[in-house]
């Protein structure tokens, strides 16, 4: 199977004149799990909306299979590319089931009508979520993570083959939460999907990813395999945290065990009673 590429070059982007992102190069592995983690304000959610094109570069350009995705209909953008963003807004009384279907609307084309395809598409988003029963619950009734679950259904039902998140887990318990991360690895693993997202619990961001990418003020500090990227080093420059980094005792994948000032007394006692 062969996997479109996303890529950006020399991008800077950002708001009112003022620059988030700084001269940024990335090539977004085809076909894997990439995890952006970083501090707040560091860019990842900007660096998303740039990927998606819906901020524009002040500078460099971002391509998929190398066309300029600011040179694609919106249309055709739109079947190869979906994102989930991080505070979505729904139209006020509309029910599960019609947002779910609008992530097949990029599919219908201008004599083109509903198929059997599109319903199944979306009966399997739905299921896939744990959302079926809500189908016909208005989405503003819904409780936080509820509807989390049904905007992931969304972009489920669109069927991109690349699909751009960010913070799905918000609002999600840890239940949900690692539900929401296996249904993404097994949409990777059936359909070969691109998968591109934000996460802020770094010991779920190694775990899941193939590629983890730790950005700075705007850079991207670190990327690679999480055992290359999650490091002791890393989280100290990038979130000024002391920790240690030990293996996940289900993965082997590394995992962080912050310190903090509390325990940094405690170790400190201890060391001084023994």
């Amino acid at each position: 199977m062969t996997h479109p590429s996303l890529c950006v070059n020399g991008l800077t982007a950002g708001y009112a004149e003022r620059p988030v992102l700084e001269s940024i190069d990335l090539d977004i592995a085809p076909g894997e799990i990439t995890v952006i983690v970083g501090a707040n304000a560091c860019g990842k959610s900007t660096l998303l909306r740039t990927l998606s094109r819906l901020l524009p570069p002040s500078r460099g350009e971002v391509l998929l299979d190398g066309k300029s995705i600011h040179r694609l209909p919106a249309r055709q953008l739109a079947r190869q590319l979906g994102l989930l963003s991080q505070s979505p807004i729904a139209p006020e009384g509309i029910t599960v089931l019609d947002l779910v279907s609008r992530g097949r609307h990029p599919h219908q084309g201008l004599f083109q009508r509903w198929t059997r395809d599109d319903d199944t598409a979306v009966l399997a988003a739905l299921n896939a979520t744990d959302t079926a029963a809500l189908a016909e619950r208005a989405v503003d009734e819904l409780s936080g993570g509820q509807r989390q679950r049904v905007w992931i259904a969304m972009a489920l039902a669109q069927q991109t083959d690349i699909l751009l998140l960010d913070e799905p887990t918000t609002f999600l318990d840890i239940n949900h939460q690692v539900e929401v991360l296996d249904l993404l690895t097994d949409l990777n693993h059936a359909r070969g999907t691109t998968i591109v997202m934000v996460l802020h619990e770094l010991n779920l961001a190694a775990r899941y990813a193939d590629v983890l990418i730790a950005m700075s003020d705007g850079q991207i500090h670190a990327s690679g395999p999480p055992e290359q990227v999650l490091t002791r080093e890393m989280v100290k420059e990038v979130f000024g945290l002391e920790s240690h980094i030990t293996p996940d005792p289900v993965t082997g994948k590394p995992m962080m065990v912050p310190v903090g000032r509390h325990g940094m007394k405690a170790a400190k006692n201890e060391a001084m009673s023994s």
